[in-house]
């Protein structure tokens, strides 16, 4: 199974089936404009094209499809380089005329080795982009030399010590918060978290099944 796939989706092929009988395909000359949106941070990646061709085959396949207008053909995006997306969700706008496709992409989505094909990586990030790449640069360190860095240090000497400056952490916040001390509150919270995060990358979970569990819960 490819790896784009290894995610939880929410797609099914009859679903999008049912969206390609609504997209006013006469209206878009037979290509309808395709946004790409990266399902955990809502970082816009790029923007493309689909046929019902292209769209039939992201059904089939789990992985997006688009229509290359320079190419003439159908273009699975990463058949070549590798750097895949899975389709996650696939929604149709009011006017049946553009999509909107969540997807778990795989390496960087532009040509240029950038995350996302819309002025790379220096365009202003939201929160939740910097955390999720925050996470992807902490389960980058969990393969490198300890010697390198504190994180990569942290994992080295396993679950045992990083639990216990998680525990640490939490103390740190609770004493800031109680001796109402907003600055050293916020530095301890950032402490927690970063050692959270790196706890759940050595225990193989993600800041994704929290959220999950948060969903959940909020039912």
């Amino acid at each position: 199974m490819s790896e784009a796939l290894t995610e939880q989706t929410t797609f099914n092929a009859s679903e999008i089936q049912a969206i390609s009988a609504r997209i006013d395909w006469e209206k878009v000359d037979g290509l309808v404009p395709v946004i790409i949106q990266d399902y955990r941070s809502s970082q816009v990646l790029m923007m493309g094209y689909m046929n019902s061709d292209a769209l039939q085959k992201t059904a089939d396949t789990g992985l997006v499809t688009f229509y290359s207008r320079t190419k003439q053909r159908l273009w699975t995006k990463g058949e070549e380089s590798g750097n895949s997306l899975g389709l996650v969700n696939l929604a149709l706008d009011c006017d049946n005329d553009t999509l909107l496709a969540k997807v778990n992409p795989i390496g960087p989505t532009c040509h240029t080795g950038t995350t996302t094909c819309f002025d790379g990586d220096q365009q202003e990030e939201s929160q939740l982009v910097w955390l999720h790449q925050l996470e992807q640069l902490l389960a980058a360190r969990k393969s490198a030399d300890p010697e390198s860095s504190y994180t990569a240090s942290l994992y080295a000497r396993g679950t045992k010590r990083i639990s216990q400056k998680v525990g640490e952490e939490g103390v740190e916040v609770a004493l800031a918060a109680t001796s109402g001390d907003k600055a050293e509150l916020i530095c301890e919270s950032a402490d927690l978290i970063y050692h959270l995060f790196v706890l759940l990358q050595d225990q193989g979970l993600s800041f994704d099944d929290v959220i999950n569990k948060l969903k959940e819960r909020h039912k």
